[in-house]
């Protein structure tokens, strides 16, 4: 069976969510130590105060992560109501809405950009399109973290939302470390670290982080 999704179907599942997601994380509560040592990993290669894109920001939780690591952030995310809450909760960061797909920004104008589990709702056919335009936005030998559930095959995440009352439909594409690795390479960027683990007890795939350089 082939699984679509469109981007004013995410936009609205997460709107419906965005209060609970927030509420239920508000920091780095989902991550292992190995995870985060990734990002802090990402955050070296980038360099102390340069201007980093979370792109797929949700409500703001990885935006303090990031600073914390010497980078000015800024997010943008496809949902309004995350957006709302990130402003919030997080309000020393900017965000507006945007989808990944049409970012606001001008060419070349981060030094990295940060796509924490931001593209995993994003159809095979369609991820050509958004790493294009992640990779725009990156200035000559800027640098790309992406992290995604490892593995194959489309997943129906809604259940995890209806059990806390909130009747969405949402679907997530799994993809492995090559196969990320390739399309970042038909995107314009080269492979310079890779994670990928076993799913924890509280997880129903493998997690995988790659840092690509434009």
């Amino acid at each position: 069976m082939t699984t679509s999704q469109d981007e004013p179907a995410v936009r609205s599942a997460y709107d419906e969510v965005a209060d609970t997601y927030a509420d239920h994380f508000r920091s780095t509560e989902p991550e292992l130590p190995v995870e985060l040592a990734m990002v802090e990993h990402f955050a070296s290669l980038v360099g102390g105060g340069r201007r980093v894109l979370d792109a797929g920001c949700g409500a703001g939780r990885m935006m303090p992560v990031l600073a914390g690591h010497g980078c000015r952030v800024e997010g943008v995310d496809l949902s309004p109501e995350m957006v709302r809450r990130s402003r919030r909760d997080h309000a020393a960061y900017p965000a507006q809405v945007a989808s990944l797909a049409d970012l606001p920004f001008p060419d070349d104008c981060f030094d990295g950009v940060f796509s924490w589990y931001s593209t995993i709702h994003t159809p095979d056919a369609d991820l050509p399109v958004v790493l294009h335009e992640l990779r725009r936005v990156l200035g000559p030998g800027g640098l790309l973290l992406a992290a995604f559930q490892s593995g194959h095959g489309v997943r129906d995440v809604s259940g995890s939302y209806r059990s806390h009352g909130h009747d969405v439909v949402l679907h997530r594409w799994n993809r492995t470390p090559d196969e990320m690795a390739q399309a970042l390479a038909v995107a314009g960027m080269v492979e310079v670290a890779r994670l990928e683990r076993a799913a924890a007890a509280h997880e129903r795939d493998a997690q995988a982080v790659l840092v690509a350089r434009a």
